[in-house]
């Protein structure tokens, strides 16, 4: 439990920092406990590899923990719909680890309070929402769109934002909502894949909740020149500095550990809370373990730890052969 925190309890559950992509976290209040973005992935290629052996490794295990704390929830969000923030009902081995059986272990009987899919959405996640609402959705035991609205649950609340941009103003990746969980006064905020935020609006809103703990996606600096512009990635660092100053724990994970060199890149930010007596920290770091970066790392994987003749074989079938067919680990 967070020392900035009097009687809510936050476990990470899956991220970069943690093997995958995900930022699913699990909070739990004296009445109420949810689930936030219950989904995990793997990058599909890096370095021009597929995963290693190891990140399958992580995914099941990360899949499972989901499932564990899925099982003990009543309410799970979806800040929006790519599947590193919440679970399909297709099978799928390769990348998502999923399937319609897990999806409903996950989502059966919960109250489901999800981003709408039909305003402030790309075709993509139009697409995605309305699939989830037919499929994972329906055995929710209750499913609210939750664009800026609040649901009351005994002396717990969640608030969430209106839709915020997926990363810099006008992002073709669409929007996410932000979540607030209040407990007294306990404030958690939870800001996916706002991307540091590089969001002027963005920031603003974060402020304004003046949460204790601030759990933040960081900017995808391995996309720097390639996919994501400088500048972008130098205002998330700005804000970054801004957010760790006035919020006394800051968890930064997601996008930012896709590149082992995000320490250097965050220096100045842990410096910036360090000056407040406030402290920047990964999921793992805030569960006390060490960071374990698999992406980031996996050409230096592929050399050290060669995979089997078995598992190379499966990784060189195709794509929808692979999703059906689980990796032999």
């Amino acid at each position: 439990m967070s020392n900035d925190l009097k009687e809510v309890l936050v476990i990470p559950v899956a991220s970069e920092s943690l093997g995958v992509r995900s930022m699913c976290t699990y909070i739990e209040t004296p009445d109420l406990k949810v689930l936030l973005d219950a989904g995990v992935s793997l990058g599909p290629n890096r370095f021009g590899l597929p995963p290693h052996p190891k990140e399958y490794e992580a995914l099941k295990n990360r899949r499972e923990e989901i499932i564990r704390f899925a099982e003990k929830s009543e309410v799970i969000t979806v800040s929006h719909y790519h599947f590193d923030h919440h679970t399909p009902s297709f099978t799928d081995w390769a990348y998502n680890w999923c399937s319609a059986e897990i999806a409903e272990k996950i989502y059966g009987g919960k109250i489901v309070l999800a981003k709408s899919y039909r305003d402030y959405a790309n075709f993509s996640q139009r697409r995605r929402g309305w699939l989830f609402a037919k499929t994972s959705g329906v055995h929710a035991g209750k499913l609210e769109v939750a664009d800026n609205r609040m649901f009351v649950f005994g002396e717990t609340s969640i608030s969430f934002s209106k839709p915020v941009f997926h990363g810099p103003e006008g992002s073709d990746l669409g929007w996410v909502i932000i979540s607030v969980i209040r407990y007294k006064s306990d404030r958690i905020l939870f800001a996916p894949d706002v991307q540091g935020p590089m969001s002027q609006e963005t920031l603003s809103i974060i402020l304004k909740e003046n949460p204790q703990v601030a759990i933040i996606g960081g900017p995808p600096i391995y996309l720097a020149d390639f996919r994501m512009k400088y500048e972008d990635i130098d205002l998330a660092i700005g804000n970054l500095k801004m957010i760790a100053k006035h919020v006394p724990t800051v968890i930064v994970d997601h996008h930012l550990l896709r590149d082992e060199n995000w320490i250097g890149v965050m220096g100045s930010v842990i410096e910036s809370a360090a000056s407040m007596g406030h402290r920047v920290l990964t999921y793992a770091e805030f569960m006390g373990k060490e960071n374990y970066l698999l992406e980031a790392f996996r050409k230096r994987l592929y050399v050290d730890e060669p995979p089997s003749a078995d598992f190379i074989k499966w990784s060189k079938k195709p794509s929808a052969e692979r999703k059906v067919i689980p990796p032999p680990i």
